[in-house]
């Protein structure tokens, strides 16, 4: 069983940036694959970022090149790095954890957190 936390939303200017973090307790945080996800309002949930075990990273297209996940399995917590951010940048941004998912797919995921809301303003 695993348990996500994530922090770090806000309102934000284009242009700007922010990092959210997501906390995950539970054993065995490293074997694990985690990625985060975003919903908007009226829309589908969409893959944002995922990295597995040994650090290596997948992206959705259209936030390649200014958002970066990270991990720290010292400590339990995995990271996304936003920058250059836009209004469509804007929604519930939510965290998950599943030991063998595919990646971009959110119904293989098995753990999900509450989200944390990221606006992004003009």
């Amino acid at each position: 069983q695993v348990q996500l936390v994530e922090s770090g939303g806000g309102l934000v200017q284009a242009g700007g940036s922010l990092r959210l973090s997501c906390a995950a307790s539970g054993r065995s945080f490293s074997n694990y694959i985690m990625a985060w996800f975003r919903q908007a309002p009226g829309k589908e949930r969409e893959f944002v970022a995922g990295i597995g075990w040994s650090g290596d990273t997948f992206y959705g297209d259209s936030v390649k090149g200014r958002f970066t996940i990270a991990r720290d399995n010292a400590k339990n917590t995995v990271f996304l790095q936003m920058n250059s951010l836009k209004q469509e940048d804007t929604a519930v941004y939510i965290c998950a954890a599943d030991l063998s998912p595919t990646f971009s797919d959110p119904r293989t995921y098995d753990y999900w957190g509450q989200g944390t809301q990221v606006t992004v303003s003009s």
